[in-house]
């Protein structure tokens, strides 16, 4: 892998790839983790002396947070501590004539890639940008994912390279992707996602422990015909009743453990019971037992994956689960890797740092993917690159 850290970018333009996509409350951009770290990203190279031309998006067309990126430059001036220029366009005369006056050490953020309809191809009209810069940069494994320009055309055109913060993403789950004994806590209310990787090491014959909590649980337990109570309804609701004949076969498989008490929400009050014993309320958390057991088997662990919360932790009496889940992978000592928007949010409003876990992932669809061994056009391109353009002195 070509970290692009590794060379000389003294006077170079360079594209760069980043994710900024960010939480938006009534149409103001919240500070987060992708933006700062992103930052240093951008500072590093500006150090370096490059010319550093900055590519990102903020939601999907149609949606409330589909945004201008002016507020993230702000933001990413705040970090970085200089200015970072921002352009209003994607491509045409005045991101070339801002390009072109660059001097070494400058930020520029270009406008929001998905604002151009062509960005949902490999070679879009953003490829263009190409002709004005000498490398181009990936610097997140959570776009990775996607056969978007933006992502994977560049790569066919000029020397690419990893940024920093893709280099250790790939780096962690290297070491865990692969490994036969590796506890897996699964949670959340993103089933497919879990599933998928479940039945992934099943098929390939990896054995693993999956410690199971969230929404998973719930459905993992109706599977094995236990009474969930009033969560039937919310099963119902959002739609998971389809996965109930996958889930019957997950549930069956070596490795799997499901909850054996859980917390449940009755009139706004924590109160737990065995699963055996659920007459009504709603299942918000793992149980006291099942905290226990979890936490012993983390505690040994030589490789941890976590993916998901365990319960509602966003609900004080209900953040038990999550956060002793999350104590004890801080204290394992074996490597862990945690990922997804709800862990990593959930972490930080727990009291726990980044540096308290051998490491967090900016990623959850494309992290889930990569560990299911799936493509990721992202990667593939930086790969395929490497063998057509020489290594730069």
């Amino acid at each position: 892998m070509r970290n692009i850290l590794d060379y000389n970018v003294k006077g170079k333009k360079i594209l760069v790839r980043v994710d900024l996509n960010s939480p938006v409350v009534d149409g103001k951009v919240i500070m987060n983790e992708r933006i700062a770290m992103h930052a240093q990203t951008l500072k590093q190279l500006s150090d370096k002396g490059a010319k550093v031309v900055a590519l990102a998006h903020q939601g999907r067309d149609g949606d409330p947070d589909f945004l201008m990126l002016q507020q993230h430059a702000e933001l990413l001036s705040q970090v970085i501590g200089k200015e970072i220029t921002f352009v209003p366009y994607v491509i045409g005369y005045n991101v070339k004539k801002t390009v072109e006056s660059m001097r070494d050490g400058d930020i520029v953020l270009l406008e929001n890639v998905r604002f151009l309809k062509s960005e949902n191809l490999e070679s879009g009209e953003i490829v263009g940008l190409s002709y004005l810069a000498d490398y181009y940069v990936l610097d997140a494994l959570s776009v990775a994912h996607r056969a978007h320009s933006s992502v994977v055309g560049f790569s066919k055109i000029i020397p690419a390279f990893y940024g920093p913060i893709l280099y250790r993403e790939v780096e962690a789950i290297k070491k865990v992707k692969d490994a036969e004994e590796t506890v897996f806590v699964l949670g959340g209310a993103k089933v497919d996602d879990s599933f998928d990787m479940i039945e992934h090491r099943a098929k390939s014959g990896k054995k693993g422990t999956y410690l199971i909590g969230g929404v998973i649980a719930i459905l993992l337990l109706k599977a094995k015909g236990y009474n969930i109570g009033a969560s039937e309804k919310y099963l119902e609701k959002e739609g998971l009743l389809q996965y109930l004949d996958r889930a019957k076969k997950i549930a069956s498989l070596e490795g799997v453990v499901l909850p054996v008490d859980v917390g449940l929400n009755i009139d706004g009050k924590r109160v737990d019971a065995s699963i055996d014993k659920i007459e009504k309320g709603e299942i918000f958390d793992i149980g006291p037992k099942t905290i226990e057991n979890y936490y012993k088997i983390l505690l040994n662990a030589k490789n941890i994956v976590m993916n998901g919360p365990m319960g509602v932790y966003e609900v004080k009496e209900f953040n038990h689960g999550t956060k002793k889940i999350l104590e004890a992978i801080s204290k394992s000592k074996g490597f862990s890797l945690l990922g997804g928007g709800h862990t990593t949010t959930a972490l930080k409003e727990l009291g726990f740092k980044n540096e308290d876990f051998g490491y967090v992932s900016l990623s959850g669809k494309a992290l889930i993917k990569f560990l299911c061994g799936e493509r990721l056009p992202g990667l593939e391109a930086l790969e395929e690159n490497e063998k057509n353009f020489p290594v730069p002195d």
